[in-house]
């Protein structure tokens, strides 16, 4: 693991929607990465000029103020531009879905974290990558969490583009709905295949179906859930490069967003993909 000195110079991406949501919490990040650091601190109003921020950063560590969805966002850009693998990316979450980021290792609270960014360690990561270039950075499930009727139901975000799930972002929290439990979905009639062996077939229906990556090995670790009648059935497990899932139009989460509906998507582990500022202990 890489370790960073305090005379690293910082460019401080502040979300506009932790601003509006927690801006105590930025404005204690900002002082104390602005203390310890060389910090230029950038606060973009949309996703045109996040991008613009974040392409023109030259030789400054980009740290990102934000949630779970910012740090997709910013990973997935600098993915499609072939840039991951000589930038190291560090956070302070802030606001919205933090279970991602607490995942990977970055501390809670904004203190915490900002020291994290000081005097952290470069943790390497697997990445899940997708054929239409989406990132995975936690776990994704299929076919996603179903809201209760009555609920409101995220509109579905489009696989491909950047863009779409930074809008989709603002659009769900300008609304604010109280949250609601989730249940399951509908069981599903689809191939999941690793590595080309065919783990389940269409005429065997699924629960669910988990995908997640993250760790170091190169590998991808798969979760089938068959249809259970009377007793609970067992899952079936199975662990490899590339995972590809096909059948009727279908949906999958990950990291918080929805996608699709696909009728066949390819999932692939790029080993040591991108890298990710932690606390030296983690």
């Amino acid at each position: 693991m890489a370790t960073f000195a305090r005379s690293d110079q910082l460019l401080v991406i502040i979300d506009p929607a932790a601003r509006e949501t927690d801006g105590e919490s930025v404005r204690i990040a900002k002082d104390v990465l602005s203390a310890g650091a060389a910090a230029k601190v950038c606060m973009p109003d949309g996703p045109e000029e996040f991008a613009r921020v974040l392409s023109r950063r030259g030789s400054r560590r980009p740290v990102v103020i934000g949630d779970d969805g910012a740090l997709v966002r910013a990973v997935t850009f600098l993915h499609r531009r072939r840039e991951l693998a000589d930038c190291v990316l560090s956070m302070v979450p802030v606001g919205g879905s933090q279970g991602v980021a607490h995942a990977l290792g970055v501390p809670a609270g904004a203190v915490a974290a900002a020291r994290a960014v000081l005097d952290g360690v470069e943790r390497r990561m697997d990445l899940l990558v997708d054929d239409s270039d989406g990132v995975v950075l936690g776990a994704l499930r299929i076919p996603p969490l179903a809201a209760v009727a009555g609920a409101q139901v995220p509109v579905p975000v489009p696989a491909r583009g950047w863009l779409r799930p930074y809008q989709h972002l603002v659009r769900s929290l300008s609304a604010r709905p109280a949250p609601a439990p989730a249940v399951p979905g509908p069981p599903a009639r689809l191939r999941v295949e690793v590595d080309g062996e065919t783990v389940v077939d269409l005429d065997q229906p699924v629960e669910g179906i988990s995908v997640t990556s993250g760790g170091r090995d190169g590998l991808a670790e798969v979760e089938v859930r068959p249809l259970s009648v009377g007793a609970e059935a067992t899952p079936v497990r199975a662990s490899g490069r590339t995972v590809t899932v096909t059948g009727a139009d279908f949906r999958y989460r990950a990291d918080g967003g929805l996608a699709g509906p696909v009728r066949r998507r390819t999932w692939r582990v790029v080993q040591g993909g991108w890298g990710l500022t932690v606390p030296g202990s983690s």
